[in-house]
This record gives structure tokens, sequence and C-alpha cells, in this order.
């Protein structure tokens, strides 16, 4: 009789489907014995349903005719996943070096002490891409707005050594169907953006550590399924704060934070003023608007 697969992966696809056929050759070819892939199709328009089922028939597809972003997605597959351990994996990862089977025995090495866990994740040109860090406290918010504190270490980071962190990216992470279900899976209020980190920020409440293993390595392509340029992620990325703040932090830290988005706001529609940069008045003059 076949066993039933160990490791359930979980991808949500929104019209990447040149990206995503590669993220399901790159899963496919190394070992996948007792692997099941599941794959969410959230009312893609570029062909990326017949795609997958010709050239993928063993991935497990759903589709949906509406578009239910990270954490419904997500939520959904995780429901049908058949596996005890469970991957997030987004459509626009391309692993190496067997990365999944490094980062499935590094998590049952530490399972004991650990309930979620990052790889090592890289751009297209091999440099590393930070993809863990702190919570996102108001001296960290600060850091990320005015101080470039992703270039200096300070809200992002990649390590080259197996470390405990707060967070590390939704674009990869394994965990266990157990303790998803006692966290209570991902919100499902949060469309796109700062759900890992809310997911993760939740379970540190409960006592589950989350750990980064530089030795399972993935190349991550990054905001493939955003179409909108760069003014979207910014705003998302605004509402995320506040959406955060809103559920976790008091209404003084709430205040504290739309004080410091409005004049990160207010700084970026100055210089798009003074500069003519228009993509700058753009961006920020919406992200003043959500504020």
């Amino acid at each position: 009789m076949a066993k039933g697969p160990i490791l359930s992966i979980l991808i949500i696809n929104y019209n990447t489907k040149k990206l995503t056929l590669e993220c399901l050759e790159s899963i496919y070819a190394f070992d996948t014995q007792q692997v099941e892939v599941l794959l969410l199709d959230n009312n893609s328009s570029d062909g990326s349903v017949s795609a997958i089922r010709k050239h993928f028939p063993k991935v497990r597809m759903f589709s949906k005719k509406q578009n239910l972003g990270f954490s419904k997605g997500n939520n959904f597959l995780l429901q049908q996943a058949k596996g005890s351990y469970i991957l997030f994996l987004n459509s626009d990862i391309k692993v190496l070096d067997n990365g999944i089977q490094k980062l499935l025995s590094c998590y049952q090495l530490n399972e004991k002490h650990v309930a979620f866990m990052g790889g090592k994740l890289f751009n297209v040109n091999m440099s590393s891409q930070p993809s863990c860090g702190p919570f996102y406290t108001l001296p960290v918010v600060f850091a990320a707005l005015f101080l470039r504190g992703d270039y200096w270490g300070l809200t992002r980071r990649s390590p080259n050594r197996f470390n405990v962190v707060d967070w590390v990216s939704g674009a990869c992470i394994m965990t266990t169907k157990k303790v998803m279900n006692a966290v209570g899976g991902f919100d499902n209020t949060i469309f796109m953006y700062m759900e890992e980190i809310d997911l993760l920020y939740r379970a540190r409440k409960q006592s589950f550590i989350t750990a980064f293993c530089p030795r399972a390595q993935f190349v991550h392509y990054g905001s493939a399924s955003s179409h909108n340029g760069r003014t979207m992620p910014i705003l998302n990325v605004f509402s995320g704060f506040i959406y955060f703040y809103s559920k976790h932090y008091s209404k003084i830290e709430l205040l504290m934070l739309k004080g410091m988005l409005q004049l990160k706001a207010y700084i970026g529609y100055g210089i798009g003023t003074v500069t003519g940069n228009s993509y700058l008045k753009k961006t920020y003059g919406k992200a003043r608007s959500i504020i």
C-alpha cells in the first residue's frame, strides 16, 4: 500500500504562468517521494491553469473564479493538505540544490523547539535577499522608513548561520498542520503583505519559535503578482502596518505609527514635487489618503 504524503507544498498562482511552471519544474527536479504539491489558481487570465495541468499532472490543482489573496488562499489549501508538514511556497520561487528536502530535514532536526522555519532566499543575481528580521516595533518601523533599515540589517537580514528569529519571509515558510491549526491559520482579513508577520507574531505569543535555516536555498524573484509597479507594494505596506498596529498594539502606539507614516508620505510627496518625480507624487499622495 502506498504511503500518504509527509510534506504538502502549498502554492498560490495569480497570472504568473511562466514563473509558476519554473517553480514546479525546480520542485520536481529533486526527490518528491511522499511529497504532494497543491496549487490554487486565483482566477488567472494568462492560461496558467491549462499549462500547469498539461505539464504537471501530478499537481493537485484548485481553481477559483475570484482572487482570494494570499491568506484566504493558503488557508483553503491548508484544509486540503494531506501531509503533516506544510511548506508555503511562493510561485516566484526557484528551488536550489534540493532546498526543500534540506529545509524539511532541518525542520525535523529542530522541531522540538521550532514551529516555523524559513530558508535562505537569493535575488536573481544570486545576491542574498534579506528575508528575516525583528518584529516591527516602533523603533524598527522608524528604521525601516527613515534609516534605510533593510540596507543596514536593522529591519531585515540574511544570516549565514542557523538563527532563531522573529519572522521569516512568507515566500518560503515550513511548519506543520498541527501548529497552523493551533495558531489559527493566516488572518483572512489580510489580502497580501504583512500576513506572515501577523501569523508569526501571534505564534510567538503562544510560545511558538521561528528559525532561519541558511543551508536550504531558493531564488525569489519577488513581487511577481503585483502588476502596478512599485506603487502598490508601498501602499500595501502602509496599509499592512496600520492594520497590524490596530490589531496588536495600543491606541497611543497606533497614533505614533500613523505619525511616522504621515511624515514619510509628506517627505516622499515633497521630494516628488521638488524634483518633478510623478511616481513619488502619485505613490505618496495615495499613501497620505490611506493614513
